[in-house]
C-alpha cells in the first residue's frame, strides 16, 4: 500500500447479504414521476390565489392615475407570468435534480437545482420515522418519508415524492431491527 492509497476512502465491500429485490440495493433512484403532477397542482393552486390578489390590486389601481394603472398592469403581468412559468416548469426541473439511495447502512438524499445538497442518514442515527400523505399525494398514491435523527443538524429529514408503498418499505428498513426499545 502506498502513501497515496492510504488517503483514499476504503471501497465498500460487496454486500452478499442484500437480497434480490431488497429496498436497500444501493441504487441511485429518482422520485416517483407523479411527483411532478402533485407539485404542479400545488403550484397552480398557489398561483391562482396570488393571481386573485394581483387582479384586485389592478382593479384598485384603475382608479389612480395613468402611472398607477401602468404599474398595476406591469405587476400583474410580470408576477403572474413568472408564477405561471414557475408553476409549470419548476416541478419538472426539481424532479430531475432529486435522487435518493437506500443501502444497508442508511439513506442518502441528493437534491437541489441551484444549491445542491447531499444528506446521509445512517441507520444508527435514526430515532424514528413517519410516512405522511397530503390530499394531493393520496390522489397519486404518493407519500413523504420523514426521518427523525439523533442530533441537532438535520434532526428532521424529509423525502417527499416516493410512492406510498416504497416509503413504507424504506421506513421499515430504517427502523431498528431489534425489539429492545430504549424507553
Amino acid at each position: 500500500m502506498t502513501e497515496h492509497d492510504a488517503t483514499l476512502p476504503p471501497e465498500p465491500a460487496p454486500d452478499a447479504a442484500i437480497a434480490p429485490g431488497s429496498i436497500a440495493d444501493g441504487e441511485l433512484r429518482q422520485l416517483d414521476p407523479n411527483t411532478i403532477r402533485v407539485e404542479r397542482t400545488a403550484s397552480w393552486i398557489f398561483t391562482s390565489i396570488v393571481s386573485v390578489f394581483l387582479l384586485i390590486q389592478l382593479i384598485a389601481n384603475l382608479f389612480g392615475g395613468p402611472w398607477r394603472i401602468a404599474l398595476g398592469l406591469a405587476l400583474t403581468v410580470g408576477v403572474g407570468g413568472f408564477l405561471a412559468w414557475l408553476s409549470h416548469r419548476w416541478p419538472e426541473i426539481s424532479y430531475r435534480h432529486t435522487f435518493y439511495r437506500v443501502d444497508p447502512q442508511g439513506i442518502e438524499i441528493r437534491r437541489g437545482v441551484l444549491w445542491r445538497r447531499t444528506i446521509n442518514v445512517p441507520k444508527s442515527r435514526v430515532q424514528h420515522t413517519d410516512v405522511s400523505q397530503g390530499p394531493l399525494q393520496r390522489t397519486y398514491a404518493l407519500g413523504t418519508l420523514v426521518i427523525y435523527t439523533a442530533g441537532t443538524d438535520h434532526a428532521k429529514v424529509e423525502l417527499p415524492g416516493l410512492s406510498h408503498a416504497r416509503a413504507m418499505r424504506i421506513r421499515d428498513h430504517l427502523l431498528p431491527s431489534g425489539g429492545d426499545d430504549a424507553v
